[in-house]
């Protein structure tokens, strides 16, 4: 009994609803829940509803990037002093947009060049040291030749000549010494050169510049953080064009080629442009089963780096009876619109679909050819 009672007050309050709708400013009357009810009805306009071929598109959600993108790194470790740039700004080739610390790095370029005056300085030691041992070369082969003149003509002794010989032999190989020396002073100065060099470029890498005319994107780091090597630290956007990073499912992979043209739909600035597939990645996601795709835009004001778009991939044609959305009139979650029969105008229901510019297609209530009504009013 008790559910009986439920029942009924459910049905009661639905009819309440109900007639409540049917009283509202657009009642729709009894007569009109007939599809073939006819009313008195002057049209403003009237129109077509077409049966054409329309192509079905699979959106691909993407994310729009720079052309060219470049992100910064340290080549060193060390503590960041300065972010000179902050994000949007615009810098020139070359200009300094991060300081490092450079102490320790100073430090050790000043150690390199203290090193290689040293090396200059034992190179010129040398040198010396090759001069005077040339000269007590020369004196030597004087005095061994003379001994060798006088023990011929029995003017010096045997052992006059060994003394000799040995005196001329030692300053030989003194001599032979002191060049070799020279060799390892010049190699020692090119080391330290080398040193130096190193030190000068661990030096420069205290400080990042701009690699090209560009526009920062994105600032990672703050001063006082640690700079590592292969930490990006800046995002900079080298090109002024924009591009579209999208993801399509494997099955519609073979329907984008390189060079082909194709729509993409920026819903934040309500626009639709064509665009040119400019690369696919050929490696599938594993996880997500999709191909990267790459398209170049052209040039739209309002659009940046980071906003969202969508690629329209075409996947099959269909028929679709199609008319102007200005025709269809929506009471709460009815859509309904004049039809022109041999007996006059009808208020007829239909069921809309997706919406192509100012058309919308029609998924029940129409079959195509039919005379619509562009507004109007009842007479």
């Amino acid at each position: 009994m008790k559910k009986i009672l439920f029942s009924t007050a459910v049905l009661a309050c639905l009819g309440l609803v109900l007639f409540l709708m049917f009283r509202s400013k657009d009642k729709i009357e009894p007569d009109m829940a007939a599809r073939t009810a006819t009313e008195s009805f002057s049209p403003a306009r009237t129109g077509k509803a077409v049966l054409e071929n329309v192509t079905d598109w699979y959106e691909a959600v993407g994310t729009v990037r720079p052309g060219s993108e470049t992100r910064t790194q340290a080549q060193i470790t060390a503590q960041v002093v300065a972010v000179n740039v902050k994000p949007g700004a615009s810098v020139k080739k070359g200009q300094l947009l991060i300081t490092l610390d450079n102490r320790r790095f100073l430090s050790r370029l000043d150690q390199a060049r203290q090193a290689q005056k040293a090396a200059i300085a034992a190179e010129k030691q040398a040198e010396q040291a090759v001069i005077a041992a040339q000269a007590a070369f020369s004196r030597t082969e004087s005095a061994y030749n003379r001994t060798r003149k006088y023990f011929a003509s029995q003017a010096a002794t045997e052992v006059d000549l060994e003394k000799a010989e040995a005196a001329f032999l030692q300053a030989k190989a003194e001599l032979g010494r002191v060049k070799e020396s020279i060799l390892a002073a010049t190699a020692g100065i090119q080391q330290a050169r080398e040193v130096v060099n190193e030190a000068e470029i661990a030096l420069g890498y205290t400080e990042i510049k701009a690699p090209a005319d560009s526009e920062v994107l994105k600032r990672m780091v703050e001063p006082g953080d640690l700079a590592l090597p292969g930490r990006p630290l800046l995002v900079l956007k080298t090109s002024e064009q924009l591009r579209l990073e999208a993801f399509v499912r494997e099955g519609l992979i073979n329907k984008v080629k390189p060079g082909d043209t194709i729509r993409v739909i920026i819903d934040t600035l309500a626009t639709t442009v064509n665009a040119d597939v400019e690369e696919i990645i050929p490696y599938a996601d594993p996880q997500t089963r999709t191909f990267l795709v790459k398209v170049s835009l052209p040039e739209i004001d309002g659009l940046f780096p980071g906003m969202f778009a969508k690629l329209l991939i075409p996947v099959k044609e269909h028929q679709a009876v199609l008319i102007p959305d200005s025709a269809v009139r929506r009471v709460g979650q009815l859509e309904l619109l004049h039809v022109k029969r041999d007996t006059g105008w009808r208020l007829q229901y239909i069921k809309t679909g997706r919406l192509f510019d100012d058309r919308i297609e029609v998924l029940s209530g129409l079959s195509g050819g039919e005379t619509i009504a562009l507004g109007g009013a009842k007479e």
